[in-house]
């Protein structure tokens, strides 16, 4: 384990949850599930070790939405500091995890902007997300996330607009293209939070200070493209994407196994 118990990694350590995303989630069937069940009801394929029975063929079993998904430490930070190293599930750790987990996500997204031109800007909005998710459950209803991502959001336009100083690129935010085959387009620099990029072609295409804030990628054929520079890029989001080992990914982030 790294970091203090308050600031866990940045990733999701199950061996030190109770499966809690296999629990609290609802989800249809559907491409990303292969099965319905309902909210605070165990997958089918949970063991009783808490260990997921398909998790090395999840995609293969026809559940890539649990092979994306990550809690980005939410689920230890909930058992093993919100509620002490609780040895057993109690329903209010869904609650809890359903505040924690986006503003872990935030802090995924700091630590990258704190390695940028608005790092002093990133380190103390981090610092104070830090001592939220650090509160006792009953303080957590408390929280405002939708101000943390106002303010985050504000910060990453600061981001966005440092790295495209002089050379701005196409404005794409949230366009629809479900896909679309941009191998021919110019994407260096361009803005693409929160487009709709499932299933695009994007081989070999350059994504060089692209930002792919909430850009949804899955599907998308990023095979011998050029992903280390891009900017606000999440490891879910290389999950949901196919690439190869040609693909470059940001030095910060992993290569999704399933991609060899």
């Amino acid at each position: 384990m790294t970091g203090s118990a308050a600031t866990p990694p940045r990733s999701a350590d199950c061996s030190r949850c109770l499966a809690l995303c296999c629990v609290g989630p609802s989800f249809a069937a559907s491409a990303d599930f292969a099965v319905d069940k309902p909210a605070h009801t165990p997958c089918r394929h949970l063991r009783p070790d808490d260990g997921c029975g398909i998790h090395d063929r999840l995609r293969a079993r026809g559940f890539p939405g649990c092979a994306v998904f990550d809690c980005f430490g939410a689920g230890q930070q909930v058992v093993q500091v919100t509620f002490g190293g609780a040895g057993a599930r109690v329903p209010a750790m869904f609650d809890a995890l359903e505040v924690l987990r986006p503003l872990h996500e935030v802090l995924a997204l700091l630590d990258e902007a704190a390695r940028s031109p608005v790092g002093a800007d990133a380190v103390d909005l981090r610092g104070r997300v830090e001592e939220m998710v650090a509160r006792p459950a009953a303080a957590l209803g408390d929280l405002d996330v939708g101000a943390v991502h106002r303010e985050a959001g504000a910060l990453f336009d600061d981001l966005v607009a440092a790295a495209h100083a002089g050379r701005p690129g196409a404005d794409l935010r949230g366009a629809d293209l479900l896909g679309a085959d941009l191998r021919r387009r110019d994407l260096r620099s361009a803005r693409l939070r929160g487009a709709l990029l499932v299933g695009a072609d994007l081989r070999r295409v350059d994504l060089d200070r692209a930002e792919l804030l909430g850009a949804d990628l899955r599907g998308a054929d990023v095979r011998g493209a050029r992903l280390a520079g891009a900017l606000l890029l999440t490891a879910p989001q290389l999950e949901a994407a196919r690439g190869d080992a040609a693909t470059t990914v940001p030095g910060h982030l992993a290569r999704p196994a399933h991609w060899s």
